[in-house]
């Protein structure tokens, strides 16, 4: 009796260890599966851009039976990108603006971050909740009020006017998000440098802003990639070709009618997003600590 029962529960706990190990292995197979899928839909516009930029002109409208067949590579429409066009003015230009924007902003929005998260005012919720009120506003909104003060400033048609309205939604959003950063840092290092003599700034600088580094790379990459793709407002204000942003001058130059220059628009949306890759790939591992952490706690 007491050896059946013994065989029992080995053979219970035989079964047990088996439907653990198939959950175990399904449970991959799903996430193998889901990432595979995540993957390709991924990755599939920047293969077709590849490809199609690559065809030659009577193949692109041939795509149907063979979407992914390629007879004959040619660099043509990269030529004719490159030398008919004014890609490489379009892209200093979304350089420029991207860069400055992004840089003022963080400046700027850090500022207001450790303002609204670390320090202790009157009236501070309110300013933090008018702050991401402005933020929810949406940028479709603002583009009419905002043509009449770029103006009035006297900085239409002109890259300014695009680096001046980026910040009217990039600091709000920059200030919001690294003021949850900023409540978790801890308060006794910054005492610590003010009693050694450093002021609030300098504390900030060295003691508190290397503690929020990942979260300021994070909106970082936010405050780039949407100043380097915005289309809304380069088409608004600016009007002069040699002075659009390779978001815009791209499909201004290669769309007529409605005759579309396939081949050079895919070399130029695939040119056109490698600098974002790049930047992405040389900082992914602080951008995904800004995602997953916050600041340390004390």
């Amino acid at each position: 009796m007491v050896n059946a029962e013994r065989q029992q529960g080995r053979q219970i706990g035989s079964d047990l260890k088996t439907m653990l190990y198939r959950f175990r292995v399904g449970r991959r197979a799903l996430i193998f599966i889901a990432l595979v899928i995540f993957t390709f839909l991924t990755l599939f516009p920047f293969a077709w851009m590849a490809v199609t930029s690559v065809r030659e002109g009577s193949e692109i409208y041939k795509v149907a039976s063979h979407p992914f067949a390629i007879k004959s590579i040619t660099l043509d429409h990269y030529w004719l990108l490159l030398t008919e066009t004014k890609f490489i003015r379009w892209m200093a230009n979304s350089a420029i603006v991207a860069i400055t924007a992004s840089i003022i902003a963080l400046v700027v929005g850090v500022l207001a971050a450790y303002s609204l998260g670390r320090l202790e005012y009157k009236g501070g919720s309110l300013v933090a909740l008018l702050i991401f009120a402005t933020y929810l506003i949406p940028p479709a909104l603002l583009f009419i009020p905002l043509s009449q003060i770029v103006n009035l400033l006297g900085i239409a048609n002109s890259l300014w006017s695009l680096i001046f309205t980026y910040l009217t939604f990039m600091v709000p959003f920059i200030a919001w998000m690294l003021s949850s950063y900023c409540q978790t840092l801890p308060t006794e290092l910054a005492d610590a440098a003010r009693i050694d003599g450093a002021s609030r700034l300098r504390a900030m600088l060295v003691v508190d802003l290397p503690l929020i580094l990942p979260g300021v790379v994070s909106v970082f990459f936010f405050a780039f990639t949407l100043s380097w793709s915005e289309y809304l407002y380069a088409t608004t204000f600016l009007r002069t070709d040699s002075k659009l942003p390779v978001a815009v001058g791209v499909v201004n130059a290669l769309q007529v009618g409605d005759v579309f220059f396939w081949g050079q628009l895919m070399a130029g949306a695939l040119l056109g997003s490698v600098p974002v890759v790049i930047i992405y790939s040389f900082l992914m591992d602080y951008y995904l600590a800004g995602l997953t952490a916050g600041a340390v706690k004390g």
